[in-house]
């Protein structure tokens, strides 16, 4: 069975502000990998993947919004040849494991789907937004559809909104630049579901849902432009201003022993952390004007190179 390859994404800008409709920018990352396959006798992590994936097709099969006809013989014809989900994307970090999942899924069995050689219109993205969020809400209890979206398309996504979104173009990278944004890895797997639910519950009282309007929600847009303007020393400026607030309001979702580290970057200028995805654990994100010093001030924890400035 031939089945193309779906990358894991990277929020650069978004998290929770998109449920609130800040702008947000999503990009894939071709770092870790996933894709449907079969195979002839079972391992324990296969066995595991086949389960997950019997679970999430009854899901898809019994729930009726979802606005997709799937080859249900196809299906059943895979699942006999032990269908499983062979992956390097690692679960509960933030970089969209489930959405290339999903991506995968409706590549393959979607009867009439949209593929990434039409013409994407706004409307054909937001039935495909939409299509995912119903499905991926599966792993998640509730979901906003960019994470199977952009490892479907792989493409950087900008968002301008909920329901306004568009493939965009990313300044080109300078691999000699001394910058960096980078993954910071927490060591622990964190769970998307709890965190929205706490957000979702933070949102009630009045004095967070202003701070979102007022102040996450701006900052997080100021980035968003500054970085697709290669705007270096504004957006800069304005990721400090996004990781204080992090740290101030959402303290729950970052794993309680990095709290210290956080704060160190911000008053020492070397970098800037915030958050990856719903965070809790898995990955956080970082921006560095000197990724050197970064690596010294970060010793002993694992780092990987998302893109360079």
């Amino acid at each position: 069975m031939k089945s193309p390859l779906f990358f894991a994404k990277i929020l650069l800008f978004g998290e929770y502000g998109i449920i609130k409709d800040s702008k947000g920018l999503s990009i894939p990352y071709n770092f870790f990998r996933g894709a449907l396959k079969l195979i002839k006798v079972h391992n324990d992590t296969t066995r595991a993947s086949h389960k997950k994936l019997l679970e999430f097709a009854q899901y898809l099969k019994n729930t009726p919004k979802i606005p997709v006809v799937f080859d249900w013989n196809q299906i059943k014809k895979d699942f006999d040849q032990n269908l499983y989900f062979d992956s390097s994307i690692p679960q509960g970090y933030g970089v969209g494991s489930s959405g290339a999942l999903v991506a995968a899924f409706y590549d393959r069995y979607a009867l009439d789907k949209i593929t990434i050689l039409e013409n994407l219109t706004p409307d054909k993205l937001s039935f495909l937004k939409r299509t995912f969020a119903q499905m991926e809400s599966f792993f998640h209890g509730k979901s906003s559809g960019l994470d199977p979206l952009n490892s479907y398309l792989s493409l950087p996504i900008l968002i301008h909104s909920k329901d306004q979104i568009e493939p965009t173009g990313l300044p080109a990278q300078n691999p000699l630049g001394k910058g960096a944004v980078f993954l910071l890895d927490s060591g622990i797997s964190g769970e998307t579901a709890p965190m929205i639910s706490l957000f979702l519950e933070n949102m009630k009282k009045e004095s967070f849902s202003n701070m979102m309007r007022d102040e996450f929600t701006t900052v997080t847009d100021f980035c968003v432009e500054d970085f697709l303007k290669g705007n270096i020393k504004s957006l800069f400026k304005n990721i400090k201003s996004l990781s204080s607030i992090v740290l101030k309001y959402f303290r729950p979702m970052i794993p309680s022993e990095f709290h210290d580290l956080w704060r160190k970057g911000i008053e020492t200028n070397t970098y800037y952390l915030k958050l990856c995805g719903s965070g809790g654990g898995g990955f956080m994100l970082g921006f560095t004007k000197d990724y050197e010093a970064t690596e010294k001030a970060l010793k002993g924890y694992r780092l990987e190179v998302v893109y360079h400035f």
